[in-house]
């Protein structure tokens, strides 16, 4: 059982999740550093506490018997002007008297009663022409104990818990979330397009590796239109199909070599056989050494599949059935069978090698020779559209066995004397010719062996 971490992954989430997550580092880290570089500069002040400041004012404000605007000495005033230190502001009445604490800035002493019909002002400087770190002032005309009074102030005082959890809040939610939800949009947009046109090549590729199989070697991934970063997985996929090739050429020269030196003493040893005296021991080796000749034929017939001739010809598979059947007849009759061949009387054409289907043919019929029961009829039937079928009458073929037949060196009994390798050379041949081959029950409770070929189209 994998693990979790093992199973694959779906790359345009992975990437578009560690995008808006590296969008939102870049973002947050952005507004840190704009905070800390006003910080730095002064600009701070931008964001100043006046209207609590006004507030304090408002509520410690009163007149003196003479009529002259002072400060009742409350516990807000005092914490206020404890807390800061530059703490500024000017009081006037529209009476003229006015009141004054701490070091007023020239530009805001002087404005006196121009500005008596305006209620709330903020007065300030432009940003980029002058001095960042000089004080804006507020305005704001309020109504107090000592009646209607305007209160002109600029101070850094300490925020509030409440105003300072609203600035931060109003920063995040008015300009880090909206700009990370616009970008995480287009991220998740844009991400599986770009990812998409990025590795459209690799589907390209991926459609020739799967039609890659043992009869189409020398094949090669393409390496076109696809990202530098999976050129190294393709290369390798290409050199580790180079090594198999190379393996499996070594391996049919091999299989071949053997088979072609198995064949003189073969022969040989047939010859001196025959000089033997007649009896049920020669019987045996005869038939031994019959064996032994058909294995190393069909080592032969494994390696000739892949040079069956292309393009392929068209053919008569009634004239190729009355072939193998003519020459088979003298092995099947000296078995103890008859041979039937049931062909209509005109052609039934296919595109094929000749020689290749012949030798499937061939080994079916001496399949059913030497596993049958030495006894009835082999038929070799040729019907419509394009099929051969051979049939016996035998105890047929198991149908939880009737796929596995047709593997490489498989056999029905650990003891069977065939090599079980004829049947599989039959399902290869015939796979090339784009037909295919099955086993079910005959009429006469034998096995029925079918080869369907695609048959000529006629113009």
């Amino acid at each position: 059982m994998s693990r979790h971490g093992d199973d694959p992954y779906c790359l345009r989430s992975r990437l578009s999740w560690r995008l808006l997550s590296l969008q939102a580092a870049i973002l947050v880290a952005l507004l840190a550093v704009v905070l800390a570089g006003l910080c730095a500069s002064g600009f701070v002040l931008a964001e100043r506490d006046e209207d609590r400041v006004i507030d304090v004012v408002q509520r410690a404000l009163a007149r003196d018997a003479q009529g002259s605007l002072v400060l009742r000495p409350t516990q807000e005033l005092h914490q206020l002007r404890a807390e800061t230190p530059d703490l500024w502001f000017l009081v006037r009445d529209k009476q003229g008297h006015s009141l004054i604490e701490g070091s007023v800035p020239v530009e805001f002493a002087a404005i006196g009663g121009s500005l008596d019909q305006i209620s709330q002002a903020r007065l300030g400087w432009q940003l980029l022409e002058d001095d960042p770190r000089k004080p804006a002032a507020r305005l704001k005309r309020v109504d107090t104990d000592a009646g209607n009074v305007q209160v002109i102030t600029a101070t850094q005082g300490r925020l509030t818990g409440a105003k300072a959890i609203f600035m931060t809040s109003l920063a995040f939610f008015g300009i880090a979330l909206p700009g990370l939800l616009l970008m995480g949009t287009a991220t998740f947009i844009a991400t599986p397009m770009i990812v998409r046109r990025a590795f459209r090549g690799l589907d390209t590729t991926a459609d020739e590796a799967r039609r890659i199989d043992i009869h189409r070697r020398g094949a090669r991934l393409s390496m076109t239109e696809i990202p530098l970063e999976v050129v190294p997985l393709v290369t390798a996929i290409n050199d580790a199909l180079s090594r198999l090739d190379q393996g499996y050429a070594r391996h049919k020269r091999f299989v071949a070599d053997a088979a072609h030196e198995l064949r003189t003493p073969i022969a040989i040893l047939n010859t001196r056989l025959e000089s033997l005296p007649s009896g049920p021991d020669k019987t045996r080796l005869l038939e031994d050494s019959a064996r032994l000749a058909t294995l190393a034929e069909q080592l032969l017939d494994i390696q000739r599949i892949d040079r069956c001739g292309q393009p392929f010809a068209r053919l008569d598979l009634v004239g190729l059935a009355q072939g193998v059947a003519a020459d088979l007849a003298p092995l099947a009759i000296a078995a103890g069978y008859e041979l039937a061949l049931d062909a209509p009387e005109t052609p039934i054409e296919t595109t094929g090698d000749a020689a290749a289907l012949e030798r499937a043919l061939t080994n079916l019929v001496q399949n059913a020779i030497q596993h049958g029961p030495r006894r009835g009829t082999i038929s070799i039937r040729v019907g419509r559209p394009a099929c051969i079928e051979v049939t016996d009458q035998g105890e047929g073929i198991p149908v939880d066995q009737r796929e596995m037949i047709f593997e490489p060196f498989y056999r029905l009994t650990p003891l069977d004397r065939g090599a079980g390798l004829g049947l599989n050379m039959v399902r290869e041949i015939v796979l090339l010719h784009g037909g295919h081959v099955t086993v079910a029950d005959s009429a006469d409770g034998g096995a029925c062996f079918r080869i369907a070929l695609p048959p000529v189209q006629q113009g």
